[in-house]
């Protein structure tokens, strides 16, 4: 059954789908979660409509842009989705709800399979070098760190023992920023939320998707939460061992602030969206968080 949001996603991408010409037969929502993706059959077009995630942005339409920007520079490699060739990519603003179009690719379907560490390290490795070059507009360590607290800071604990979790969520960031936030290790372009969830095959290729939190930071970044999202799908060491290797990352240990940061990360975010479920959803129709790979966009 779709809610009340999936609703409004669909009609905000129909409408300005329509702006543009383009009237789907029918507009199908074929993943719902922290975005509602739109798939406006039978054009190979997809609207990807931000719902949960836009708290995490103080400017949604910037990120937007930019993660428009990084994609149009991939679309000659082949590496990620690409921006829609039939509607302006966007952004695009709507019944209060923000959107990007990118192009339906036939037989697509997400990576589930851990069997070739390989191929996945490779994957990551191929992105990077592919995005190395990209000299446009992005943020930067500091920038996901004025994110982080400022989703912090939308958390409003129910007691007393939230509150505590709250405080020692603030103390385990602050702990961290010398390492991570303060690096002078290289930084080049990034995916930003590398994960299984992330990535996608065809009978072809593998395709990375949904470059929302695209900024410009250390690779370590990326690997850490392709490490993590390799490891809560079962992964055991060696195979995240062999996709490090195959990426051609030596230092395993050089990984764990990042992972550190991203876990606060994700704890942040798992609270706030419970805190927004229990204030918006029914009490009949509110569920548990659907636990994802790594946070950002879950």
């Amino acid at each position: 059954m779709v809610g009340d949001l999936d609703q409004r996603a669909v009609a905000a991408a129909g409408a300005v789908a329509a702006a543009y010409g383009l009237v789907p037969d029918e507009a199908v929502v074929i993943y719902s979660g922290s975005n509602v993706l739109v798939h406006l059959r039978p054009a190979p077009v997809v609207a990807r409509v931000m719902t949960g995630t836009v708290v995490l942005h103080d400017d949604p339409s910037r990120w937007l842009k930019r993660e428009i920007s990084v994609l149009e520079f991939l679309a000659p490699s082949g590496l990620a989705v690409a921006p829609s060739r039939l509607i302006a990519p966007g952004p695009h603003h709507h019944d209060g709800l923000w959107m990007t179009f990118s192009e339906w690719i036939a037989g697509v379907e997400p990576v589930t399979q851990l069997d070739d560490p390989y191929r996945l390290g490779r994957a990551l490795r191929d992105l990077h070098d592919e995005l190395r070059p990209f000299d446009g507009d992005l943020g930067d360590l500091h920038a996901v760190r004025e994110d982080i607290e400022h989703l912090h800071g939308q958390l409003r604990p129910a007691d007393s023992q939230e509150a505590d979790v709250v405080s020692s969520l603030r103390v385990r960031l602050d702990a961290l920023g010398e390492f991570v936030f303060d690096s002078t290790l290289r930084s080049q372009a990034l995916h930003g939320d590398v994960s299984l969830s992330n990535l996608l095959h065809t009978p072809q290729r593998l395709v990375w998707n949904d470059f929302e939190d695209t900024f410009r930071g250390p690779v370590h970044w990326d690997l850490a939460s392709y490490a993590e999202s390799l490891r809560i799908r079962g992964a055991s060491s060696s195979f995240v061992r062999e996709m490090l290797d195959a990426y051609g990352f030596e230092d395993e240990q050089e990984l764990a602030p990042f992972i550190a940061v991203q876990d606060v990360y994700v704890e942040i975010w798992q609270m706030y969206d419970r805190q927004r479920r229990r204030c918006h959803a029914p009490r009949s129709q509110a569920k548990p968080w659907r636990s994802l790979d790594r946070p950002i966009s879950p």
